[in-house]
């Protein structure tokens, strides 16, 4: 299978709710729309940015379906089809590759630590019931598991587990993953504070929620990197990163719906117990994009 469908910007679009808590999926697909007309390079729903654990399976098929017919091939997908137990995982997948997605996207994620073995045997059981690629997703903040290099390289023996998100926020892991799989190994960035330095180790790209709100600073970082710029790509990323650390650290889902409607945008209702920034919070938030467009 080709690793290197996707690179460059991952966008993960937010999920936005009515003032009833309902998915709200004629906005989901205005602000796919964006993200796609923006410059991104993929469309990732379903993710941390997509609250999919707060979804029931049909809000996650409709999402699954809206992205695709909202997309409409202009760009690869990768969808998020995470859940605690195989037999889900498996289906959502299943689900994802019929409703036309690229790839899917997997964390593991468990009430119980598992082993080595037993996420081995989880994503090997996904790999044998979908033909399309798997992105192995590692994430020990919302996961609550941390996949150590050792355990991804083994994932990679999968014949179609072909990418890795690295989102654990340690930048030697990058690098120990492109020391020890080579040139070739698709692996992702996801943690925003980190875009440059990944790159520097050989991420093909970078999955971020930061494209709904400064989409243009996210491709112009990947486009300096492309053009082998360093100064380029320095000055770029230094004027977006107490941004990233911002949205970061308030939570994505509710930061980039804020970020949204600083900018004019409908970004929805959140879902409880998701609540939305204080007054303070959009106030410093509107303080950092205003100090980017001036």
């Amino acid at each position: 299978m080709n690793n290197h469908t996707f690179k460059g910007i991952i966008a993960y679009p937010i999920t936005p709710f009515n003032a009833q808590e309902q998915v709200d999926l004629p906005l989901f697909k205005k602000l796919v729309e964006r993200l796609v007309t923006s410059g991104s390079h993929g469309i990732a729903p379903l993710g941390s940015t997509g609250v999919m654990p707060y979804l029931n399976d049909e809000e996650k098929e409709a999402i699954t379906e809206a992205t695709i017919q909202q997309v409409a091939g202009r760009l690869p997908v990768v969808t998020g089809v995470s859940n605690l137990t195989t037999e889900r995982t498996i289906y959502h997948a299943k689900f994802a590759e019929k409703a036309g997605s690229t790839a899917v996207m997997i964390i593991p994620m468990s009430y119980w630590k598992l082993t080595d073995h037993e996420i081995f045997s989880h994503y090997e059981a996904v790999a044998k019931s979908i033909s399309i690629p798997i992105m192995a997703y590692n994430n020990p903040a919302t996961g609550g598991i941390d996949m150590s290099p050792s355990l991804l390289k083994k994932l990679l023996e999968i014949p179609n587990v072909t990418m890795i998100k690295e989102s654990s926020g340690d930048l030697q892991r990058m690098h120990t993953l492109r020391r020890d799989l080579g040139e070739d190994v698709a692996f992702f960035n996801g943690s925003n504070p980190l875009a440059l330095g990944a790159f520097a180790a050989g991420a093909l790209g970078w999955c971020t929620a930061a494209a709904n709100l400064i989409p243009e600073l996210n491709v112009g970082l990947y486009e300096a990197i492309q053009k082998n710029d360093l100064h380029a790509a320095q000055d770029i990323f230094y004027k977006q990163l107490n941004l990233l650390k911002y949205i970061l650290a308030k939570g994505l889902p509710r930061a980039i719906k804020s970020g949204l409607e600083i900018l004019g945008e409908d970004g929805g209702e959140l879902r409880g117990p998701l609540k939305p920034l204080n007054s303070q919070e959009v106030t410093e938030l509107a303080t950092l994009l205003n100090a980017i467009s001036a």
